[in-house]
């Protein structure tokens, strides 16, 4: 299949299955205004677009492309839609910067034995929490620190769900990213606060229902000693 339906508006369209085991989870979001949440790790961004298609989602006409973190394995990919398209990146600040000098250690390309190039973030989000325009709805924004300085999640109600996208909530954790575990954890308790009914992770899947979202969620906090 080139894609997963996860809820009405709501697709994976890349990593594991889909793309390559390199990549993270990809999501699309096209409830009015289509929006790509990451891009995987770029050496298989030609069936991503593929898979967009089967949608009837061209990559040129993505409205925004946001990325959670830093991390190659989720922006590597992001410069096509940018150089080709010039569909505009969005990201926190706090990983804008890392992201555009191309930091082969706070981006993770040196695990991956991959060249990091510089990227334009051209939206830059700030502070605690926001929204972008999604079309007929808003997609939310929670900065979530720990995992790298600028981590973000996402979520979005569909009208049926309130759909999370909590890209690496399971780490890793690394003094080379950034990485602060007692921020993580402060990070999930707001996750937790949401209440989600679905929870799109980065590489370990798809969660439902809500108990479930919470108990992958509560399990990590066990795990690091953070409950």
């Amino acid at each position: 299949m080139p894609y997963e339906k996860i809820t009405e508006g709501v697709f994976r369209v890349g990593g594991g299955d889909l793309t390559s085991d390199e990549d993270c989870f990809v999501y699309l979001v096209n409830l009015g205004k289509p929006i790509l949440i990451d891009t995987g790790a770029g050496r298989s961004i030609r069936k991503l677009a593929e898979n967009l298609e089967e949608l009837e989602v061209g990559p040129d006409n993505l409205s925004l492309v946001v990325l959670t973190h830093c991390h190659i394995d989720h922006v590597g990919g992001a410069h096509f839609f940018w150089d080709r398209f010039g569909i505009p990146l969005a990201a926190h600040q706090l990983d804008a910067s890392t992201l555009e000098k191309g930091d082969p250690l706070r981006t993770a390309a040196n695990w991956y034995g991959m060249e990091m190039r510089p990227l334009k973030v051209s939206v830059k989000l700030s502070g605690a929490e926001g929204s972008l325009d999604a079309g007929g709805t808003r997609l939310h924004w929670i900065h979530t620190p720990g995992h790298t300085p600028g981590s973000i999640s996402l979520w979005v109600d569909n009208g049926l769900f309130r759909v999370l996208f909590g890209q690496d909530i399971h780490g890793p954790f690394h003094a080379s990213f950034g990485s602060d575990l007692d921020l993580w954890a402060e990070s999930m308790r707001r996750l937790l606060e949401l209440n989600a009914d679905i929870l799109c992770e980065g590489h370990f899947g798809v969660f439902r229902p809500a108990s479930e979202v919470r108990r992958y969620i509560m399990e990590y906090l066990k795990d690091y000693g953070k409950a």
